[in-house]
């Protein structure tokens, strides 16, 4: 089904406030004809009481009197209508500001590994900024142009019927400016759109790899790419001034001179043959001269309309991409926690498995750890237990159940995750472990955290367990930090706890902490652990040796130290024993050396 257009989209979030929107247009309509009433009493005035004698003095005042009041009126109006129309247009940017950020959440994790992260913070915060310009900009000065050219051309017809006529022809002349305009400045536009959501993502990631750019000495090269971005937004947007410059007030105030001096000649040529109005002539003056303001305010918004119109089409671009919606599952019934992979086949690329006919299963209280070099696929089956991807091949089933039948919610609901490089959000200590969660109170928070062995250093703290933590934690320890998540996902009582080398940067005294904590949080729950230090899961029920996405080894410890294969090696190695020289001996398809070191993703770990 072809999705909605742009300009459909945007008028159907307009229609939500659809009545607010028609009283502010009534508002406006009477503050224009209040504006534009006031010529027309200069007019009755001249005409009537200054021309030749002396009038009635009364009725100049009362005529006067009459002109402030519809300034009064008018300007009351003009302040009502700008408010309810930009309050309106506020309220729209929102609610689209508020559909992108849920969709988002609704995204599947495959777009964001393609995606750099400036440019989805670009989306959310600069493009949703410029549609609220076009709004702004068209409820501010769009519609009020409309409205106000509407009355004076009406207001013209009634002083000169032959001389409007002649002015009827400007509108058309103006909409061809303006789509010429619009035809050659649209390219500089998304131009600068493109270079804007480059350079934010270019600063998020140099922000994120600071201490990698500092150490390798690649500041002078990330200031030339940047620049090389900087420069071309800098070129288009000076293209794109060039064309508004030529375009806008000069040819509008150009045209409107002419115009004017053709008026004046037509008035000055009447004046040969008949005695003409002097009022009339001053009126008409005021008129012509009312068109070119909102001609002249069209022209200054155009610009910002433009830009908007692209920056929605990017907007909307993400809220097409498919994703699953976000259910509530508060009465999900809690597994048992039984997990089996079946005949498993995964690719993130199409052609490039990185899993290859997994199959294991992991009963209730058991834990189950994977191991292998980098990129033999020991993430992807993290990510595909989770949800984050689907399987090419096979199934994946919870206590049966294939988890392809069941929503993101309920299948994460029950499962907690530790991953080797925790994240804390900004907050406090306790925060962190319930996530404002309401099923976890203070006393769950701190019973957690003595699970773990992060209580003595939480209360050693100055503030404790409300100790102030700045985004990712960058104020603690490493080790300090993995226990706090340790903490996070045991307060969730998950059903399936999954460890993503969760010990692979903690210090020996922590590990020993978190070995404790894990031999009593396990019982009775599935673990599933992605092992660096072999020493960590002796005790594992099972061990999967993954080698290129095969499980190419299986059983506990003791059961595959007997094998002396692959994982003898690695364990061998790991405790600084020799091992024999073939234990990273290259097979014939590896390309040599290239097998301990693999360049894969980490997604694909």
């Amino acid at each position: 089904m072809p999705k909605p257009s742009t300009t459909r989209r945007l008028i159907g979030y307009a229609l939500v406030y659809k009545f607010r929107i028609i009283g502010a247009l009534l508002v406006l309509c009477f503050a224009v004809g209040a504006e534009l009433g006031g010529p027309y009493i200069t007019k009755t005035i001249i005409d009537r009481h200054l021309s030749g004698s002396a009038g009635d003095l009364s009725s100049v005042f009362g005529l006067i009197a009459l002109y402030m009041a519809l300034l009064l009126a008018a300007g009351i109006g003009n302040f009502s209508q700008a408010f309810i129309l930009q309050s309106t247009a506020l309220r729209i940017i929102k609610n689209i500001r508020m559909d992108l950020m849920k969709h988002i959440q609704r995204i599947p994790l495959r777009y964001f590994d393609n995606t750099p992260i400036g440019q989805v913070v670009s989306r959310i915060a600069n493009d949703t900024e410029a549609v609220r310009d076009l709004f702004m900009s068209f409820m501010a000065t769009f519609v009020v142009s409309f409205v106000q050219l509407l009355g004076i051309y009406v207001a013209l017809f009634l002083l000169d019927v032959r001389l409007a006529l002649f002015c009827l022809l400007l509108p058309p002349l103006f909409a061809l400016i303006m789509a010429i305009h619009l035809k050659y400045s649209k390219v500089f536009i998304s131009i600068m759109r493109a270079r804007l959501s480059d350079m934010n993502a270019m600063i998020n990631e140099s922000i994120t790899v600071m201490p990698i750019i500092q150490a390798f000495r690649r500041e002078k090269t990330t200031l030339d790419e940047f620049e090389t971005l900087n420069n071309d937004r800098y070129v288009n947007q000076i293209k794109q001034f060039r064309i508004f410059s030529l375009s806008s007030r000069n040819i509008v105030g150009t045209i409107g001179s002419l115009v004017t001096a053709a008026v004046v000649w037509y008035f000055g040529r009447e004046s040969l043959q008949t005695a003409i109005s002097f009022g009339v002539f001053y009126a008409f003056i005021d008129y012509l001269g009312r068109i070119f303001q909102p001609i002249i305010g069209i022209f200054d918004q155009l610009t910002n309309a433009q830009r908007a119109f692209v920056s929605a089409d990017k907007v909307f671009a993400i809220m097409d991409i498919d994703g699953a919606e976000v259910e509530r599952v508060e009465g999900a019934h809690r597994p048992e926690g039984n997990v089996k992979f079946d005949n498993v086949t995964f690719a993130y690329k199409e052609g490039e498995p990185v899993l290859k006919r997994i199959s294991f299963e992991a009963r209730k209280g058991e834990t189950i750890a994977l191991v292998g070099h980098t990129g033999s696929g020991k993430s992807s089956i993290m990510n595909l237990l989770l949800g984050f991807y689907e399987p090419g091949e096979g199934s994946i089933t919870i206590d049966g159940r294939d988890i392809a039948a069941m929503s993101k919610q309920e299948l994460r609901k029950h499962m907690g995750i530790v991953l080797q490089d925790p994240y804390l959000f900004a907050g406090d200590i306790k925060f962190n472990v319930s996530l404002y969660n309401p099923d976890i109170t203070l006393d769950k928070v701190k019973q957690s955290l003595q699970d773990v062995g992060a209580a003595p250093f939480v209360e050693r703290l100055p503030g404790g367990y409300d100790e102030p933590v700045i985004e990712r934690g960058s104020t603690l320890s490493s080790g300090q930090r993995q226990l706090i998540s340790f903490a996070r996902a045991l307060a969730f009582d998950p059903a399936i706890l999954i460890l993503d080398e969760a010990t692979a940067s903690i210090d020996s005294e922590t590990e020993g902490l978190i070995q404790r904590a894990l031999k009593v949080v396990s019982e009775g729950r599935t673990t599933l652990v992605i092992a660096h230090r072999l020493s960590t899961i002796r005790d594992a029920d099972q061990i999967l040796v993954l080698h290129r996405g095969e499980i190419v080894e299986r059983g506990n410890h003791e059961e595959l130290m007997k094998l002396e294969g692959r994982y003898y090696k690695m364990y061998q190695l790991q405790k600084g024993e020799r091992a024999p020289q073939q234990a990273f001996a290259p097979d014939a398809a590896s390309g040599g050396a290239a097998e301990a070191v693999q360049v894969q993703p980490a997604r694909s770990q």
